[in-house]
């Protein structure tokens, strides 16, 4: 059996990834939008953990409902992408600071 200090040192790994992720690449809203969906999985990572290492079944089934806000988040996120590609010509955070009418 896995002891519960080994998931916690993965998903604290994948949280420090996802956060060196967003602040060495800060041009690109797709990475930055993956950067987000990564901290997301690590927490979910935790829950699980604490879940199996606890014998309660509430951390699982929370899980169950950040994967749904998460896909609906990471449908809209994209969706927006789009759209300001085909306005913009770029995804580029630094040139997507100006709002225009």
């Amino acid at each position: 059996m896995i002891p519960l200090s080994h998931f916690l040192i993965v998903a604290a790994l994948l949280f420090a990834i996802s956060v060196a992720g967003m602040f060495i690449n800060r041009k690109n809203v797709l990475i930055l939008l993956m950067c987000i969906e990564m901290m997301l999985l690590s927490v979910n990572l935790n829950f699980v953990a604490f879940s199996h290492y606890l014998g309660d079944m509430a951390g699982q089934v929370f899980v169950f409902f950040i994967l749904t806000v998460a896909a609906a988040e990471a449908a809209i996120g994209l969706a927006i992408l789009v759209v300001l590609f085909r306005n913009r010509r770029t995804i580029n955070v630094q040139e997507l600071d100006a709002m225009k009418g």
